[in-house]
Protein backbone atom coordinates (compact mmCIF):
# COMPACT_ATOMS: atom_id res chain seq x y z
CA UNK A 1 0.00 0.00 0.00
CA UNK A 2 1.25 3.50 -1.20
CA UNK A 3 3.41 4.94 2.42
CA UNK A 4 0.43 7.78 3.21
CA UNK A 5 -1.94 5.00 3.34
CA UNK A 6 -3.18 4.35 6.86
CA UNK A 7 -2.39 0.80 8.79
CA UNK A 8 -4.39 -1.63 7.74
CA UNK A 9 -4.80 -4.74 8.97
CA UNK A 10 -5.57 -8.10 7.56
CA UNK A 11 -7.13 -11.61 8.99
CA UNK A 12 -9.83 -14.47 8.06
CA UNK A 13 -12.93 -14.29 9.82
CA UNK A 14 -15.05 -17.07 10.17
CA UNK A 15 -18.53 -15.65 11.64
CA UNK A 16 -19.90 -12.93 10.26
CA UNK A 17 -21.26 -12.58 14.06
CA UNK A 18 -17.32 -11.31 15.12
CA UNK A 19 -18.07 -8.57 12.29
CA UNK A 20 -20.64 -5.05 13.14
CA UNK A 21 -23.39 -5.20 10.20
CA UNK A 22 -23.11 -1.84 10.32
CA UNK A 23 -19.37 -2.15 9.49
CA UNK A 24 -19.94 -4.47 7.13
CA UNK A 25 -22.14 -3.19 4.95
CA UNK A 26 -20.92 0.20 4.67
CA UNK A 27 -18.30 -1.65 2.56
CA UNK A 28 -20.50 -4.44 1.18
CA UNK A 29 -23.22 -1.66 0.11
CA UNK A 30 -20.97 1.01 -0.81
CA UNK A 31 -22.29 3.21 -4.04
CA UNK A 32 -21.96 0.57 -7.41
CA UNK A 33 -23.58 -2.22 -5.08
CA UNK A 34 -27.18 -0.95 -6.79
CA UNK A 35 -27.70 -1.98 -2.67
CA UNK A 36 -27.89 -6.06 -3.90
CA UNK A 37 -29.19 -7.69 -1.18
CA UNK A 38 -27.27 -10.79 -1.46
CA UNK A 39 -24.13 -8.93 -0.50
CA UNK A 40 -25.22 -7.87 2.97
CA UNK A 41 -24.28 -9.29 6.69
CA UNK A 42 -28.34 -10.05 7.18
CA UNK A 43 -28.47 -12.47 4.57
CA UNK A 44 -24.77 -14.01 4.66
CA UNK A 45 -25.68 -14.35 8.50
CA UNK A 46 -29.03 -15.75 7.46
CA UNK A 47 -27.35 -18.98 5.60
CA UNK A 48 -25.25 -19.34 8.92
CA UNK A 49 -27.41 -18.93 11.56
CA UNK A 50 -29.72 -21.48 9.62
CA UNK A 51 -26.36 -23.61 9.23
CA UNK A 52 -26.55 -23.76 4.95
CA UNK A 53 -23.40 -22.84 5.00
CA UNK A 54 -20.65 -24.25 7.74
CA UNK A 55 -18.00 -27.30 7.78
CA UNK A 56 -20.73 -29.99 6.90
CA UNK A 57 -21.38 -28.24 4.29
CA UNK A 58 -18.32 -27.72 2.44
CA UNK A 59 -19.04 -24.14 2.68
CA UNK A 60 -16.68 -23.10 5.62
CA UNK A 61 -17.12 -19.46 6.29
CA UNK A 62 -13.21 -17.41 5.80
CA UNK A 63 -14.15 -13.84 5.65
CA UNK A 64 -11.02 -12.20 4.57
CA UNK A 65 -11.63 -8.29 6.21
CA UNK A 66 -9.02 -5.56 6.20
CA UNK A 67 -9.27 -3.28 9.55
CA UNK A 68 -7.35 0.05 9.88
CA UNK A 69 -5.49 0.61 13.38
CA UNK A 70 -8.88 1.47 15.25
CA UNK A 71 -10.74 -1.46 14.37
CA UNK A 72 -12.71 -0.02 11.40
CA UNK A 73 -13.40 -1.81 8.40
CA UNK A 74 -12.11 -0.88 5.46
CA UNK A 75 -12.69 -3.43 3.16
CA UNK A 76 -13.53 -7.46 2.65
CA UNK A 77 -14.39 -10.22 1.01
CA UNK A 78 -17.00 -12.96 1.21
CA UNK A 79 -14.61 -16.11 1.30
CA UNK A 80 -15.81 -19.82 1.71
CA UNK A 81 -13.11 -22.80 2.15
CA UNK A 82 -14.50 -25.38 -0.01
CA UNK A 83 -14.49 -29.44 -0.50
CA UNK A 84 -16.20 -29.50 -3.59
CA UNK A 85 -17.54 -27.23 -6.31
CA UNK A 86 -21.25 -27.62 -5.70
CA UNK A 87 -23.64 -24.50 -5.80
CA UNK A 88 -21.18 -22.37 -7.63
CA UNK A 89 -22.73 -22.52 -11.02
CA UNK A 90 -19.58 -21.77 -13.08
CA UNK A 91 -18.42 -24.77 -13.36
CA UNK A 92 -14.81 -26.06 -12.86
CA UNK A 93 -15.14 -29.88 -12.63
CA UNK A 94 -13.14 -30.34 -15.41
CA UNK A 95 -10.35 -28.63 -13.97
CA UNK A 96 -10.19 -30.28 -11.10
CA UNK A 97 -10.56 -33.51 -12.63
CA UNK A 98 -7.19 -32.80 -15.13
CA UNK A 99 -5.43 -31.17 -11.81
CA UNK A 100 -6.23 -34.68 -9.98
CA UNK A 101 -5.48 -36.79 -13.32
CA UNK A 102 -2.12 -35.20 -13.37
CA UNK A 103 -1.40 -35.90 -9.17
CA UNK A 104 -2.21 -32.66 -7.85
CA UNK A 105 -5.08 -32.09 -5.18
CA UNK A 106 -7.76 -29.65 -6.36
CA UNK A 107 -9.51 -29.64 -2.93
CA UNK A 108 -9.40 -27.85 -0.39
CA UNK A 109 -10.03 -24.48 -2.60
CA UNK A 110 -11.23 -20.82 -2.13
CA UNK A 111 -14.58 -19.42 -2.93
CA UNK A 112 -15.19 -15.73 -2.84
CA UNK A 113 -19.01 -15.85 -3.57
CA UNK A 114 -22.54 -15.42 -2.41
CA UNK A 115 -23.21 -19.36 -1.98
CA UNK A 116 -25.86 -20.94 -3.91
CA UNK A 117 -26.21 -17.36 -5.79
CA UNK A 118 -25.15 -16.61 -9.19
CA UNK A 119 -25.84 -12.95 -9.05
CA UNK A 120 -23.37 -10.42 -9.93
CA UNK A 121 -21.94 -8.14 -7.46
CA UNK A 122 -18.95 -6.80 -6.09
CA UNK A 123 -16.51 -9.29 -4.62
CA UNK A 124 -14.05 -6.85 -3.12
CA UNK A 125 -16.23 -5.36 -0.49
CA UNK A 126 -14.46 -1.72 0.08
CA UNK A 127 -15.61 1.03 2.08
CA UNK A 128 -15.41 4.69 0.03
CA UNK A 129 -12.22 7.29 0.61
CA UNK A 130 -9.44 8.05 -0.57
CA UNK A 131 -7.41 4.42 -0.20
CA UNK A 132 -10.10 2.06 -1.66
CA UNK A 133 -7.70 1.66 -4.29
CA UNK A 134 -5.13 0.08 -1.97
CA UNK A 135 -7.68 -1.77 0.25
CA UNK A 136 -8.71 -3.23 -3.04
CA UNK A 137 -5.33 -4.30 -4.21
CA UNK A 138 -4.38 -6.00 -0.79
CA UNK A 139 -7.34 -7.88 -0.42
CA UNK A 140 -6.55 -9.33 -4.29
CA UNK A 141 -2.90 -9.87 -2.93
CA UNK A 142 -3.74 -11.57 0.16
CA UNK A 143 -6.03 -14.06 -1.00
CA UNK A 144 -3.02 -15.42 -3.45
CA UNK A 145 -0.68 -15.11 -0.38
CA UNK A 146 -3.20 -17.46 1.63
CA UNK A 147 -3.96 -19.94 -1.03
CA UNK A 148 0.07 -20.51 -1.26
CA UNK A 149 1.26 -20.43 1.88
CA UNK A 150 -1.27 -22.91 3.00
CA UNK A 151 -0.97 -25.70 0.32
CA UNK A 152 -5.11 -24.51 -1.56
CA UNK A 153 -4.67 -25.28 -4.85
CA UNK A 154 -6.61 -21.85 -6.17
CA UNK A 155 -9.00 -19.01 -5.58
CA UNK A 156 -12.11 -18.37 -7.91
CA UNK A 157 -14.11 -14.88 -7.37
CA UNK A 158 -17.23 -15.93 -9.27
CA UNK A 159 -19.86 -13.28 -10.55
CA UNK A 160 -17.74 -10.08 -10.17
CA UNK A 161 -18.45 -7.03 -11.09
CA UNK A 162 -16.37 -6.17 -14.42
CA UNK A 163 -14.65 -3.42 -12.47
CA UNK A 164 -13.26 -6.27 -10.04
CA UNK A 165 -12.73 -8.68 -13.07
CA UNK A 166 -10.30 -5.89 -14.18
CA UNK A 167 -9.12 -5.19 -10.98
CA UNK A 168 -8.37 -8.85 -10.52
CA UNK A 169 -6.66 -8.63 -13.79
CA UNK A 170 -3.95 -5.93 -13.09
CA UNK A 171 -2.81 -8.05 -10.50
CA UNK A 172 -2.39 -11.76 -12.66
CA UNK A 173 -5.26 -13.54 -11.93
CA UNK A 174 -6.82 -15.36 -15.04
CA UNK A 175 -9.83 -13.99 -16.18
CA UNK A 176 -13.27 -15.81 -17.58
CA UNK A 177 -16.30 -15.10 -18.72
CA UNK A 178 -19.70 -16.40 -18.49
CA UNK A 179 -23.17 -15.37 -19.53
CA UNK A 180 -26.65 -15.36 -17.80
CA UNK A 181 -30.36 -13.60 -18.64
CA UNK A 182 -31.43 -10.23 -17.17
CA UNK A 183 -34.77 -8.06 -18.68
CA UNK A 184 -34.34 -4.05 -18.57
CA UNK A 185 -37.56 -2.07 -18.26
CA UNK A 186 -37.61 0.38 -21.01
CA UNK A 187 -39.25 2.99 -19.25
CA UNK A 188 -42.43 0.81 -19.48
CA UNK A 189 -45.34 1.67 -18.10
CA UNK A 190 -47.57 -1.52 -18.21
CA UNK A 191 -46.30 -5.14 -19.07
CA UNK A 192 -48.55 -4.24 -21.95
CA UNK A 193 -45.95 -1.57 -22.70
CA UNK A 194 -43.30 -4.48 -22.71
CA UNK A 195 -45.20 -6.56 -24.93
CA UNK A 196 -45.69 -3.77 -27.67
CA UNK A 197 -41.84 -3.97 -27.83
CA UNK A 198 -41.83 -7.34 -29.35
CA UNK A 199 -42.14 -9.07 -32.46
CA UNK A 200 -45.96 -9.95 -32.83
CA UNK A 201 -45.54 -13.71 -32.73
CA UNK A 202 -43.56 -13.15 -29.52
CA UNK A 203 -45.96 -10.94 -28.28
CA UNK A 204 -49.60 -13.25 -28.93
CA UNK A 205 -47.52 -16.45 -27.31
CA UNK A 206 -46.86 -14.83 -24.24
CA UNK A 207 -50.03 -13.52 -23.97
CA UNK A 208 -51.37 -17.10 -24.69
CA UNK A 209 -48.92 -18.33 -21.80
CA UNK A 210 -50.09 -16.18 -19.58
CA UNK A 211 -54.15 -16.44 -20.60
CA UNK A 212 -53.18 -20.41 -20.33
CA UNK A 213 -52.72 -20.27 -16.23
CA UNK A 214 -55.83 -17.80 -15.91
CA UNK A 215 -57.67 -20.55 -17.31
CA UNK A 216 -56.56 -23.26 -15.14
CA UNK A 217 -58.48 -21.02 -12.74
CA UNK A 218 -55.13 -20.74 -10.46
CA UNK A 219 -54.79 -17.50 -8.13
CA UNK A 220 -51.24 -15.78 -8.53
CA UNK A 221 -49.89 -13.40 -5.95
CA UNK A 222 -46.98 -11.64 -4.68
CA UNK A 223 -46.73 -11.21 -1.16
CA UNK A 224 -43.52 -8.77 0.53
CA UNK A 225 -43.05 -7.62 4.22
CA UNK A 226 -45.80 -8.57 7.08
CA UNK A 227 -47.97 -10.37 4.18
CA UNK A 228 -45.63 -13.31 4.21
CA UNK A 229 -46.78 -15.75 6.98
CA UNK A 230 -44.84 -18.89 8.26
CA UNK A 231 -47.57 -21.43 6.54
CA UNK A 232 -46.06 -19.26 3.03
CA UNK A 233 -42.86 -20.45 3.93
CA UNK A 234 -43.91 -23.92 5.10
CA UNK A 235 -45.61 -24.25 1.51
CA UNK A 236 -42.12 -22.51 -0.14
CA UNK A 237 -40.12 -25.23 1.23
CA UNK A 238 -41.78 -27.90 0.01
CA UNK A 239 -41.75 -26.44 -3.58
CA UNK A 240 -37.80 -25.82 -3.03
CA UNK A 241 -36.92 -29.35 -1.94
CA UNK A 242 -39.12 -31.20 -4.61
CA UNK A 243 -37.04 -28.91 -7.42
CA UNK A 244 -33.83 -28.73 -5.84
CA UNK A 245 -34.28 -32.86 -5.36
CA UNK A 246 -35.00 -33.31 -8.69
CA UNK A 247 -32.36 -31.26 -10.31
CA UNK A 248 -29.63 -30.76 -8.04
CA UNK A 249 -29.51 -34.15 -6.54
CA UNK A 250 -29.06 -32.49 -2.73
CA UNK A 251 -31.04 -28.71 -1.87
CA UNK A 252 -28.57 -26.28 -0.18
CA UNK A 253 -30.63 -23.94 2.33
CA UNK A 254 -32.21 -25.44 5.18
CA UNK A 255 -36.17 -24.97 6.26
CA UNK A 256 -34.04 -22.44 9.25
CA UNK A 257 -32.43 -20.42 6.59
CA UNK A 258 -36.28 -19.32 5.47
CA UNK A 259 -37.91 -18.77 8.70
CA UNK A 260 -34.19 -16.64 9.06
CA UNK A 261 -35.15 -14.69 6.22
CA UNK A 262 -38.23 -13.91 6.63
CA UNK A 263 -37.69 -12.57 10.05
CA UNK A 264 -34.99 -10.51 9.22
CA UNK A 265 -35.25 -9.81 5.31
CA UNK A 266 -38.68 -9.91 4.84
CA UNK A 267 -38.55 -5.86 3.55
CA UNK A 268 -36.40 -6.90 0.51
CA UNK A 269 -38.38 -10.30 -0.40
CA UNK A 270 -40.91 -10.47 -3.27
CA UNK A 271 -42.57 -13.80 -3.00
CA UNK A 272 -44.64 -15.14 -5.58
CA UNK A 273 -47.34 -17.79 -4.72
CA UNK A 274 -49.61 -20.10 -7.22
CA UNK A 275 -52.57 -21.77 -5.57
CA UNK A 276 -54.77 -24.03 -7.23
CA UNK A 277 -58.67 -24.15 -5.43
CA UNK A 278 -56.95 -22.55 -2.81
CA UNK A 279 -53.98 -25.25 -2.39
CA UNK A 280 -50.74 -23.81 -2.92
CA UNK A 281 -49.16 -25.59 -6.00
CA UNK A 282 -46.16 -23.44 -6.63
CA UNK A 283 -43.83 -20.32 -6.36
CA UNK A 284 -40.66 -18.06 -7.30
CA UNK A 285 -38.87 -16.17 -4.57
CA UNK A 286 -37.41 -13.23 -5.59
CA UNK A 287 -35.07 -10.31 -3.19
CA UNK A 288 -35.01 -6.68 -4.21
CA UNK A 289 -32.01 -4.34 -4.37
CA UNK A 290 -32.69 -0.23 -5.22
CA UNK A 291 -33.30 -0.91 -8.83
CA UNK A 292 -32.92 -4.74 -9.56
CA UNK A 293 -35.34 -7.83 -8.96
CA UNK A 294 -33.17 -10.59 -8.93
CA UNK A 295 -34.87 -14.08 -9.17
CA UNK A 296 -33.76 -16.43 -7.19
CA UNK A 297 -36.03 -19.95 -6.25
CA UNK A 298 -38.83 -21.61 -8.16
CA UNK A 299 -40.68 -24.97 -7.08
CA UNK A 300 -43.77 -26.64 -7.24
CA UNK A 301 -45.84 -29.65 -6.66
CA UNK A 302 -48.40 -30.21 -9.49
CA UNK A 303 -47.55 -29.54 -13.31
CA UNK A 304 -49.96 -26.82 -14.76
CA UNK A 305 -48.54 -25.67 -18.25
CA UNK A 306 -46.60 -22.05 -18.18
CA UNK A 307 -46.76 -22.01 -14.78
CA UNK A 308 -43.16 -21.81 -14.28
CA UNK A 309 -42.74 -18.96 -17.08
CA UNK A 310 -45.75 -17.46 -15.20
CA UNK A 311 -44.33 -17.30 -11.55
CA UNK A 312 -40.60 -16.87 -12.39
CA UNK A 313 -40.88 -14.04 -15.55
CA UNK A 314 -43.74 -12.32 -15.96
CA UNK A 315 -44.68 -11.54 -12.34
CA UNK A 316 -41.39 -10.18 -12.29
CA UNK A 317 -41.82 -8.29 -15.17
CA UNK A 318 -45.03 -7.29 -13.78
CA UNK A 319 -43.10 -6.12 -10.22
CA UNK A 320 -40.22 -4.20 -11.85
CA UNK A 321 -43.21 -2.28 -13.94
CA UNK A 322 -44.37 -1.51 -10.87
CA UNK A 323 -41.99 -0.71 -9.01
CA UNK A 324 -39.91 1.56 -11.25
CA UNK A 325 -37.18 -1.07 -11.08
CA UNK A 326 -34.49 -1.54 -13.85
CA UNK A 327 -34.11 -4.63 -14.70
CA UNK A 328 -35.08 -8.25 -13.88
CA UNK A 329 -32.16 -10.71 -13.31
CA UNK A 330 -32.97 -13.92 -13.75
CA UNK A 331 -29.97 -16.29 -13.22
CA UNK A 332 -28.00 -18.78 -14.84
CA UNK A 333 -28.94 -21.19 -17.51
CA UNK A 334 -32.26 -21.63 -19.97
CA UNK A 335 -32.14 -20.02 -23.19
CA UNK A 336 -36.09 -20.39 -23.46
CA UNK A 337 -35.63 -17.18 -21.38
CA UNK A 338 -34.69 -14.94 -24.07
CA UNK A 339 -38.29 -15.64 -25.85
CA UNK A 340 -39.93 -14.24 -22.98
CA UNK A 341 -37.69 -10.75 -23.00
CA UNK A 342 -34.68 -11.92 -20.64
CA UNK A 343 -31.43 -11.06 -23.28
CA UNK A 344 -28.48 -12.59 -22.54
CA UNK A 345 -25.48 -10.33 -20.57
CA UNK A 346 -22.11 -11.16 -19.66
CA UNK A 347 -20.53 -12.46 -16.64
CA UNK A 348 -17.12 -12.44 -15.19
CA UNK A 349 -15.22 -14.16 -12.52
CA UNK A 350 -11.59 -14.01 -11.88
CA UNK A 351 -8.94 -17.28 -10.98
CA UNK A 352 -5.74 -17.33 -9.05
CA UNK A 353 -3.81 -21.03 -9.71
CA UNK A 354 -1.18 -21.66 -7.73
CA UNK A 355 0.86 -24.40 -9.80
CA UNK A 356 2.61 -22.93 -12.53
CA UNK A 357 2.01 -25.66 -14.67
CA UNK A 358 -1.37 -26.30 -13.89
CA UNK A 359 -1.50 -22.20 -14.28
CA UNK A 360 -0.48 -22.73 -17.83
CA UNK A 361 -3.09 -25.29 -19.23
CA UNK A 362 -5.82 -22.79 -17.63
CA UNK A 363 -4.81 -19.69 -19.07
CA UNK A 364 -4.87 -21.42 -22.54
CA UNK A 365 -7.73 -22.47 -22.07
CA UNK A 366 -9.31 -19.50 -20.55
CA UNK A 367 -7.71 -17.51 -24.21
CA UNK A 368 -10.06 -20.17 -26.04
CA UNK A 369 -13.04 -20.07 -24.40
CA UNK A 370 -13.84 -16.24 -23.92
CA UNK A 371 -13.86 -15.50 -27.56
CA UNK A 372 -16.30 -18.73 -28.05
CA UNK A 373 -18.42 -17.44 -24.86
CA UNK A 374 -18.95 -13.59 -26.68
CA UNK A 375 -19.54 -15.60 -29.84
CA UNK A 376 -22.10 -17.47 -28.00
CA UNK A 377 -23.67 -14.40 -26.77
CA UNK A 378 -24.06 -13.00 -30.46
CA UNK A 379 -25.86 -15.68 -31.74
CA UNK A 380 -28.13 -15.78 -29.27
CA UNK A 381 -28.86 -12.04 -29.47
CA UNK A 382 -30.24 -13.02 -32.80
CA UNK A 383 -33.13 -14.78 -31.49
CA UNK A 384 -33.79 -11.68 -29.44
CA UNK A 385 -38.40 -11.33 -29.09
CA UNK A 386 -38.06 -8.06 -29.54
CA UNK A 387 -39.44 -6.08 -32.85
CA UNK A 388 -36.82 -4.89 -35.21
CA UNK A 389 -37.64 -1.49 -36.72
CA UNK A 390 -40.34 -1.40 -39.37
CA UNK A 391 -41.69 -4.83 -37.82
CA UNK A 392 -45.20 -5.23 -35.94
Amino acid sequence: MPDDSPTVGLRVVDSLAAIDAAQWDACALAPGSAGNPFLSHRFLKALEDSKSVGRRTGWQPQYLVAEAEDGTLQGAVPLYMKSHSQGEYIFDHGWAQAFERAGGRYYPKLQAAIPFTPVPGPRLFVRPGPYAESVRDALIDMLAKIAGDNNISSVHATFCTEDDWKRFGARGWLLRLGQQYHWSNEGYRTFDDFLGALSSRKRKAIRKERESVRREGMTIRRLAGDDIKPAHWDAFFAFYMDTGGRKWGTPYLTRAFFDVLGGTMADKVVLVMAEADGRPVGGALNLVGDDTLYGRYWGCLESHAFLHFEACYYQAIDHAIEHGLARVEAGAQGDHKIQRGYLPVKTYSAHWIVDPGFRRAVDNYLKQERPAVEQQIAELMQYSPFRKENEG
